[in-house]
């Protein structure tokens, strides 16, 4: 592990709105409350956000559910809504470096992935979806008798959607990409740790020309706004994104009202290298499928099973690449790992490196903390782990890597589904019929052979198990946001 230099460092912007975006305009919290957000990097304070409470989260429903009746939005010829779209995608792309800035300052990320990953895919999500407006068809259906019957799809209507703070940009394009080009209204709490980039999204959208309404978004916590949104009558469905414990009680909260409920929750997710794998590859798909991000990834390979015959020499590399990982300032073109989002995270991390450490298994690189200042944690691999250890069991949501040993195909598979996670899996191997049963038998969303965090806006992503309910992305993302109609006609005398 080295440190970042100086040299090559991009300047940290202006912030340009800390408001509630309640219809077209920005507003105070009616408590007058504001919350601080923080510099990870340095901990210092960024600048004070609106604190959005219940009466915020009214307020924003009734502009959200008045936007939706009035067909503003709902009933606009849905080309029109795909060229709004269209229009806040390419006003996203002209200002990409201010948005992947924003977000770096906010949640810490080095700004090199903010560009590269977050933006590019964030931008490509609203345009995918802005696609989509205009092509959702129902069906004639050959009922008996002398009836025509058909299907519509129709949005559902007022979406309330709470994402996290591991990719606030990107997670604000899944929830509203197939939320809006179906004609829905959105109301949005962002992670209180990272609310700028979606407020300047909320800029973007009014200067894209979206009407009054059709976007609402109320910084603030989970107690008080997210569970006002949840809770709130003229809500129609809730998108969540996030912790397993935190969707149990929007079950609950969301139970006297039925709402329509989709959930992307985390995981444990294994990642399986077999004896015949290209090792170059798969040391470089481990180690970004576990590092990136500082770990804070819900489809992180967080349980690196490693064929007997290969372990040692696989070890070895993969340590040697992470201790080459260079922590710093993420406003440096050279840094590859930043700090975890804030200090709540930082002693979560911290106690599962002490937890492994007491439970038996090796730390053989990292496990420290980095520097005086700022949320740094040193990229922490661990051997000689085994399936009962906590490192190996819960998700740690941080650079820490657990490699277990294996034997043989089909103890990889009992092993890899010994969880309650099922959200993502990995394969390597050059044996593509190997490949194919592992991909058939893992019980996880998403299975990458021989590649790692591979995403892309058209290809449906969601966990089994307690990793979630229902799908976002792709075609089968839509389906989330709309209710199917019949529609049956006589037409006999």
């Amino acid at each position: 592990m080295s440190i970042a230099t100086e040299t090559g460092s991009f300047a940290a912007p202006a912030v340009r709105q800390t408001g509630i975006l309640i219809g077209d305009e920005w507003r105070p919290a009616v408590s007058g409350k504001t919350f601080k957000t923080i510099n990870p990097a340095t901990e210092e304070v960024i600048c004070e956000v609106a604190e959005g409470d219940k009466e915020d989260v009214d307020l924003a429903v009734h502009a959200a559910r008045s936007a939706f009746e009035s067909g503003s939005w709902s009933k606009m010829d849905a080309r029109d809504r795909g060229r709004l779209m269209m229009k806040l995608a390419d006003l996203m792309e002209e200002n990409l470096d201010e948005l992947a800035a924003l977000e770096t300052l906010d949640n810490g990320k080095p700004i090199g992935d903010a560009r590269a990953a977050d933006l590019p895919l964030a931008i490509d999500c609203i345009r995918y979806y802005a696609g989509w407006a205009d092509k959702i068809h129902g069906d004639t259906i050959p009922v008996r008798g002398d009836y025509f019957c058909y299907t519509r799809r129709e949005p559902i209507g007022v979406c309330g959607q709470i994402i996290p703070w591991n990719f606030p940009i990107l997670m604000t394009a899944w929830k509203w990409g197939p939320a809006l080009s179906m004609g829905n209204t959105v109301v949005m709490k962002p992670a209180e740790q990272t609310p700028l980039t979606c407020l300047r999204l909320g800029e973007l959208a009014l200067e894209a020309g979206f009407p009054p309404g059709v976007i609402n978004i109320v910084p603030g916590f989970g107690p008080t706004a997210g569970a006002a949104i949840v809770k709130h009558g003229l809500v129609d469905k809730i998108a969540f994104t996030g912790s397993g414990e935190t969707a149990q009680r929007i079950m609950v909260d969301a139970a006297t009202t039925l709402k329509r409920l989709t959930f992307e929750l985390g995981g444990k997710s294994p990642n399986i290298v077999f004896a015949d794998a290209d090792l170059d590859a798969a040391i470089a798909g481990a180690e970004f499928g576990l590092f990136f991000n500082q770990g804070q990834c819900c489809c992180a390979g967080s349980r690196l099973f490693v064929e007997d015959s290969v372990h040692d020499e696989f070890v070895e590399r993969v340590v040697s690449r992470a201790s080459q990982r260079v922590l710093g300032n993420p406003f440096d073109s050279e840094t590859t790992q930043g700090p975890q989002v804030d200090k709540d995270q930082f002693d979560k991390i911290m106690h599962y490196i002490d937890s492994g450490n007491k439970e038996g298994a090796e730390c053989v690189t990292g496990g420290q903390r980095v520097g005086n200042r700022g949320f740094f944690i040193e990229p922490t691999v661990f051997t000689n782990v085994n399936d009962d250890m906590a490192i190996a069991k819960e998700e740690i949501f941080g650079p820490v890597m657990s490699i277990l040993k294996f034997s043989d195909m089909n103890e990889a598979i009992s092993r890899a589904n010994n969880t309650t996670f099922g959200l993502a899996a990995a394969v390597w191997t050059s044996d593509v019929k190997k490949a194919h049963q592992i991909a058939a038998s893992v019980r996880a969303g998403t299975v990458w052979v021989n590649c790692y965090d591979v995403f892309d806006a058209a290809a449906p992503f969601g966990g089994f198990k307690m990793s979630g309910m229902g799908r976002e992305l792709g075609q089968a993302g839509l389906q989330n946001y709309t209710e199917l109609k019949t529609v049956t006609m006589a037409l006999g005398d």
